[in-house]
């Protein structure tokens, strides 16, 4: 992933979790509150250089994390697959509305949009 920010926050948001709470409230103010080292520094109450610190080790930890799990990479290929299901499935109610007229086939399309708003969160089908 090219954009380094991002990358943080997304590793950040799947394992976040797993820091310590110093490195978490760090690395958030780093990286959400795009906060400046020192002054990340002053509300904390540690250096800069510790500062600096706790937020590489996060970033390495959580790199090791998505290395070992790989959850961000599934996701990544999940999300875009399950948005063209759903639109497969929009496809599918329409010529069902328009040609067959089929209740089975509504109520299994209904399934499957349940189903994959589970599986990639809340989106409109």
């Amino acid at each position: 992933m090219k954009n380094k920010p991002l990358e943080m926050c997304l590793l950040f948001d799947f394992y976040g979790e797993m820091l310590t709470e110093k490195q978490k409230e760090t690395f958030d103010l780093y990286y959400n509150e795009d906060l400046s080292l020192a002054e990340i520094s002053e509300h904390v109450g540690i250096t800069r250089q510790g500062v600096r610190d706790s937020i590489v080790r996060a970033e390495h930890a959580l790199r090791d994390m998505e290395q070992r799990l790989g959850l961000v990479a599934r996701y990544g290929k999940i999300d875009p697959l399950v948005g063209s299901m759903l639109e497969d499935v929009h496809r599918l109610r329409l010529i069902n509305s328009n040609q067959l007229h089929n209740p089975e086939i509504s109520r299994v399309l209904a399934r499957l949009v349940n189903n994959l708003k589970e599986i990639a969160g809340d989106r409109s089908s």
